[in-house]
């Protein structure tokens, strides 16, 4: 078929060992057909990962549509067949958002067909032996669209039978089996219906049995379904509590509306078949066993039993409840937006590829480079995406930010920089601004400055590759850069001098104890601005001044007024009458995400009371790379949570050459 229906050869097959691959008259064809056979050692599936992830892809999809429509686990191969049908015309990030059906066919696939799995459906019924006045159309289930036929599959529950037929009609928002399994009351996943009529409630509580005959007739009829569509036979079904609502499987009485529905209770003796589901433990042989478990998973309790996943969620621990409506937004705001780590994730969503264009036009309207041949004895150094998602001070995306950096790592020192150094705001002078402003009650603004690199003056030779994704085919020409772009090793400096000079020409004054805070006074009234790179801080009592000096750095930057302060550099400020709380949240999430350790359990220090650290040189080695990465980022967590400092000072001492210390547990 492969051969046949898309003229491919099949040069290899890979399996897990099974016994229909790997049989002589297997082995036989492969050789007649010069195909390889690779199979993967024993129990390592991951050397045959994409398979095995497919394999699950497609199990979770059927479940899913097994479980919505309550459908016995007979029909597990008709939700195999329904996950493959939509899977192959659902559109993937990894194909561009194009579906499989579209790459392997050439054309859009047809949605109209599609139909909720699962839900009730009448399909034209010929079988009338002919009864002139027989039912034409027929209740059943609809399981999937047949191979090579232009219709649908539809399961007759009275008849039990799978019928194929083109003439259909659906009704998406009832599901048959989901009354079924109600019905019956299996004991399964799915909790029992809860009473809402008083008085038939009474009535169960006091063993009294409906006298109605109708109703004794619908629930046989109801059973009768039940027996030839349910694994179990109807005589060993669970107790009963049920509503004949003339849906198709059950019959009303002359007198009872459609809507209307009745409760039957069924004998005691029916009833004792249900237990409670017996809980699972592994056994106490293993507890002198240690293994590692993910954080998040607790394996000496039943799946049923836990109402989540994860044995220790954060909302157990932290709350918002003393911010206010609009804070709260904000931070689910930021914390609902993913930024793309790298130029390929980038390119699946087209609100960063817009950001990617805007950017290079920016770039070229400011005549940042001219595309040259590089000269001989040159060296073109690269660039990288970095993304970033900018917020209004009410959550609001403000705009979808790509920047474009240079790899200024590869620079060589006299060649392609000189001097470097260019200071950058303390985060403890931030910390005291902050307090005065509060003391005081200023009014804190951010401001951020478009393309700020971009304004400071390149002297030195230097050449970059063309941006990822911008380059044209047999592209040889490289950048001349003419002006700084980030990354540079002297990007930084030029900004700067650039800045600084304008805010000294602008009547303000340059601090001695750091140089990134500028001071201006008027008499009483005092203005104070804080630069780290682009981002900047002006707070103060003196509002002239402070829209003055707005409206200069506009014309002379183009400057973006982000309002309030609410957000700088990853720490989250909330400003309240008591004062302002300085909170690095979805900064720790990220660490804790990106570490694997969101549902880990909490402790009260960060790391155990009088334990001593040694270098070990028998130890186990871990990831150094990843090990200083961490150790980084808790560097500057200690921003805002001075309380790990000890403990990231001994951490330190380890980044040379970390080791896996097993009986050592530290958590933050």
């Amino acid at each position: 078929m492969v051969k046949t229906q898309f003229g491919k050869l099949i040069k290899r097959i890979r399996c897990d060992n099974g016994g229909e691959f790997t049989s002589n008259k297997m082995k036989k064809f492969y050789g007649e057909e010069g195909i390889l056979l690779e199979t993967t050692c024993p129990h390592t599936p991951q050397q045959n990962g994409v398979v095995e992830r497919k394999h699950r892809h497609l199990l979770e999809t059927a479940r899913a549509l097994m479980f919505q429509a309550c459908l016995p686990l007979k029909f597990w191969g008709e939700c195999i067949q329904a996950a493959t049908y939509i899977i192959n015309r659902l559109p993937s990030k990894v194909i561009n958002n194009r579906t499989p059906y579209e790459i392997i066919f050439g054309e859009e696939p047809d949605y109209d067909r599609m139909k909720v799995f699962g839900c009730l459906a009448y399909y034209w019924s010929t079988e009338t032996g002919g009864d002139k006045f027989a039912y034409r159309g027929r209740p059943g289930v609809f399981i999937g669209y047949p191979l090579g036929t232009k219709g649908y599959k539809v399961y007759d529950i009275e008849n039990g039978k799978i019928v194929t037929s083109r003439d259909v009609t659906f009704v998406e928002h009832n599901f048959p089996f989901t009354r079924i399994k109600s019905i019956i009351k299996e004991v399964s996943m799915f909790e029992p219906p809860a009473f809402e009529d008083e008085p038939n409630m009474q009535a169960q509580e006091n063993n009294v049995r409906p006298n109605d005959d109708a109703d004794n007739a619908a629930l046989n009829d109801i059973l009768d379904i039940v027996s030839m569509s349910s694994d179990q036979p109807a005589n060993a079904s669970p107790s009963i509590e049920t509503s004949t609502d003339g849906s198709g499987l059950g019959q009303t009485t002359p007198d009872q509306s459609p809507g209307n529905s009745s409760d039957v209770s069924v004998e005691p003796e029916v009833a004792t078949y249900l237990r409670e589901p017996r809980t699972k433990a592994p056994p106490k042989r293993l507890d002198d066993f240690e293994v590692k478990l993910p954080p998040s998973v607790d394996h000496k309790r039943t799946t049923t039993n836990q109402s989540s996943s994860t044995v220790h969620p954060l909302a157990h621990y932290v709350s918002y409840d003393k911010f206010t409506n609009s804070h709260k937004a904000y931070l689910t705001a930021i914390s609902s937006h993913n930024e793309p780590k790298n130029f390929s994730e980038a390119m699946q969503d087209q609100r960063w590829v817009d950001a990617m264009q805007r950017e290079i036009q920016a770039l070229e309207a400011n005549e940042t480079w001219s595309l040259e041949d590089l000269p001989e004895g040159k060296r073109p150094i690269d660039s990288k995406w970095v993304y970033k998602v900018k917020y209004k001070p009410n959550g609001e995306v403000e705009r979808f930010k790509a920047r474009l950096v240079a790899k200024g790592f590869t620079q060589m020192e006299g060649v392609d920089y000189h001097d470097t150094f260019a200071p950058v705001a303390k985060l403890v002078t931030v910390r005291t601004l902050l307090a005065v402003a509060v003391k005081r009650n200023w009014i804190t603004h951010q401001l951020d400055v478009n393309n700020a690199f971009l304004h400071g003056d390149l002297v030195e030779e230097v050449y970059m590759r063309i941006p990822q994704g911008f380059a044209k085919k047999n592209e040889t020409r490289v950048c001349r850069l003419r002006k700084s772009l980030y990354g540079l090793k002297q990007a930084s400096r030029n900004w700067y001098q650039k800045f600084s000079a304008a805010l000294l020409e602008n009547g303000f004054s340059q601090s001695k104890a750091d140089y990134s805070l500028f001071t201006h006074t008027n008499g009483n009234r005092f203005v104070a601005i804080l630069i780290y790179v682009d981002d900047v801080i002006i707070t103060g009592d003196d509002i002239e001044k402070i829209n003055q000096t707005k409206v200069f750095l506009q014309q002379k930057f183009s400057i973006k007024d982000l309002g309030i302060l609410k957000y700088f550099l990853g720490i989250e400020v909330a400003r309240t009458a008591d004062g302002m709380v300085l909170s690095q949240r979805k900064y720790t999430l990220d660490i804790l995400e990106d570490s694997g350790l969101i549902g880990c359990r909490p402790s009260s220090f960060p790391m155990e009371q009088n334990l001593k650290l040694t270098t070990c040189g028998e130890s186990e080695k871990v990831d150094a790379g990843r090990y200083r990465r961490i150790v980084g980022r808790l560097l500057y967590l200690q921003a805002t949570r001075p309380d790990i400092a000890y403990t990231v000072n001994v951490l330190s001492q380890f980044v040379s050459d970390p080791r896996h210390e097993p009986n050592v547990r530290m958590q933050f």
